[in-house]
């Protein structure tokens, strides 16, 4: 990558040199089962968010500690896996497309992202299987149900299909109801000054953006900042249905992110 910085060549540097470090280890916790393989991708995660200079508040009230569930996030840029993922130890959902990438999607499959391809017949399905053992074993897994990347203020209509995988985990009797936490990121401006749609729409890495052209931006930004913000947690089951449990989600996860761009911030 051409024209950085020195010192954002430097970041990118002491990144690149933490993630072979972390590799062997990562490749053999794996092995240990999935729960061992789940510190290591934090650890990364949050090394990435100091490298490329993201400064993160979270407010709300965030699962428990160690607890399942479905996170229905919202959805801006690639930067969003590091910063959801430095919350706590997590899996993701993605479009099959992301396997196929150079190094992003080997590190990817390191963090035992579940892919969806969506060209395929019957992927929902598989995909919807695959969410539900992962949730009944205990493991909190992140969709983003909007489908792509917005560009920073909008917020997408979510889909509901994915969400009935939450329904697979929960057992033959359908007695049991399954979190589902929104989750609504909105990047706020930089170096602690609030931005406008112009400053949110240029950390948004949606459409036909290059990859590399994006992440030289992040680069050269500064500081970023970044609000998350969770919603009440949403218990989908028996009584709440997918779609009742998607339409909570989206409501939640739209008015955190008005809140965030007219600076309304509750406590």
């Amino acid at each position: 990558m051409t024209g950085l910085r020195p010192g954002a060549t430097l970041r990118l540097t002491v990144l690149a040199a933490c993630a072979l470090l972390l590799l062997p280890a990562q490749l053999v916790a794996m092995r240990l089962g999935p729960r061992h393989g789940a510190t290591i991708p934090r650890l990364f995660h949050r090394l990435t968010c100091r490298c490329l200079g993201v400064h993160r508040r979270v407010r709300g009230t965030p699962p428990p500690p160690g607890a399942a569930g479905l996170i229905v996030a919202s959805h801006v840029s690639w930067l969003d896996i590091a910063v959801i993922g430095a919350l706590r130890p997590l899996s993701f959902v993605a479009k099959s497309e992301v396997a196929g990438w150079p190094v992003i999607g080997f590190l990817a499959r390191l963090q035992r992202t579940v892919f969806i391809d969506r060209m395929r017949r019957g992927a929902t399905a598989d995909v919807a299987a695959e969410m539900g053992a992962r949730l009944a074993a205990g493991e909190s897994i992140v969709l983003f149900a909007e489908g792509t990347t917005g560009d920073g203020t909008r917020i997408l209509p979510l889909r509901s299909s994915l969400l009935g995988a939450a329904h697979e985990a929960l057992g033959k009797g359908g007695d049991r109801d399954i979190p589902v936490y929104p989750l609504t990121i909105t990047y706020t401006g930089f170096h602690g000054l609030a931005g406008g749609r112009a400053e949110r729409t240029a950390l948004a890495w949606y459409g036909d953006e290059e990859l590399a052209p994006h992440l030289k931006a992040v680069l050269d930004a500064g500081t970023i900042d970044v609000e998350l913000v969770w919603g009440a947690p949403i218990a989908m089951g028996a009584r709440t249905s997918r779609k009742e449990a998607t339409r909570l989600a989206e409501a939640a996860i739209r008015q955190a992110r008005r809140d965030a761009v007219t600076g309304r911030q509750g406590a």
